[in-house]
């Protein structure tokens, strides 16, 4: 990414989600798309286990994940699930709602994780939502599909009430 006012390249704080010139100091902060996630990288090396495009580097809520802009889903690092919906709820106070009843077919689904390419572990999340996730023990990513996050973060959970 270059600098829009002087040309000169332009880094990615590593502590925000937003990027930094060279040269002059001028910030760059990528406005969120539609899912809130702030578009950090377009290209990534890898790809959307769900319809094949690549992932792109992205935040959300101060988190690092990679982002499907194709089918809106998320790949996060097991460690950061719990505290991204955390950080979610304070963020937007949303009220609790109650859960759809789980979607057990979800359990047959075969995803390949996008890091090491081997199946996914399709199941039931422990948390709120009453979800199926996908998660990769091998390299701690889970998968969420577009919404799924949202359902954790509405679920009325006692931890944060």
């Amino acid at each position: 990414m270059t600098c829009s006012g002087c040309g000169a390249p332009m880094q990615l704080e590593d502590d925000r989600d937003c990027f930094t010139c060279s040269f002059c100091g001028s910030e760059y902060c990528p406005e969120p798309d539609d899912d809130g996630v702030r578009i950090l990288n377009a290209k990534t090396p890898y790809d959307c286990p769900v319809c094949s495009t690549t992932l792109a580097d992205g935040s959300l809520a101060g988190q690092r994940l990679l982002h499907c802009v194709q089918c809106g889903g998320l790949l996060i690092a097991m460690h950061d699930l719990v505290p991204l919906a955390a950080a979610l709820r304070s963020e937007r106070g949303s009220f609790a709602v109650s859960p759809r009843p789980i979607d057990l077919s979800a359990l047959s689904r075969e995803l390949r994780c996008p890091h090491c390419k081997t199946p996914m572990d399709a199941h039931p999340y422990g948390g709120p939502g009453n979800l199926v996730i996908d998660s990769c023990e091998a390299c701690e990513l889970n998968w969420l599909d577009r919404g799924e996050l949202a359902r954790i973060v509405a679920a009325p959970d006692h931890q944060y009430c």
